[in-house]
């Protein structure tokens, strides 16, 4: 009789999560151009996430860490652009970049609460670059850049 009490008690708890979660976008579309990916959801809701947040707040140990306050901030990236999105199972999808990063998996809720509080994420973002003197443009290592040589220059 225990068991029984038990199995009710987890079927319960799954029914009330799976109620609690996200619904799959209706839409996932890259606009490459302006680097960002617009997300819409099945209540009519729209975002248009831009590639640099979606890269420096990747839900991947590589950026968030391992436990709290562990968070790696990403430099450099405001060009970076999504090279392919490949569906992961029925609740997430996972990003490849074109930097190589392709360890994030973005569920559906992650996603919706990056469109819904886009401007917060991206304050917080140009705070900490300010904070570590960093910067949003990538490195070029020494020797690799050559000043425009233009026509008649």
């Amino acid at each position: 009789m225990r068991a029984s009490a038990d199995s009710r008690a987890i079927r319960t708890c799954r029914a009330t999560f799976s109620n609690a979660v996200t619904q799959a976008p209706t839409e996932l579309k890259l606009h490459r151009q302006s680097r960002e990916l617009e997300v819409g959801f099945p209540d009519g809701t729209q975002f248009r996430l831009p590639c640099e947040l979606l890269r420096v707040y990747s839900p991947s140990a590589e950026v968030r860490g391992h436990g709290t306050g562990e968070r790696k901030l990403m430099t450099g990236k405001k060009y970076v652009n999504i090279e392919r999105i490949d569906l992961v199972g029925n609740y997430a999808i996972r990003i490849v970049f074109d930097d190589g990063h392709d360890t994030g998996i973005y569920a559906w809720d992650y996603l919706r609460d990056l469109g819904q509080n886009r401007e917060d994420y991206w304050r917080r973002y140009m705070e900490e670059l300010k904070l570590a003197n960093s910067s949003r443009l990538p490195n070029i290592p020494i020797g690799h850049w050559q000043p425009d040589k233009g026509p008649g220059k």
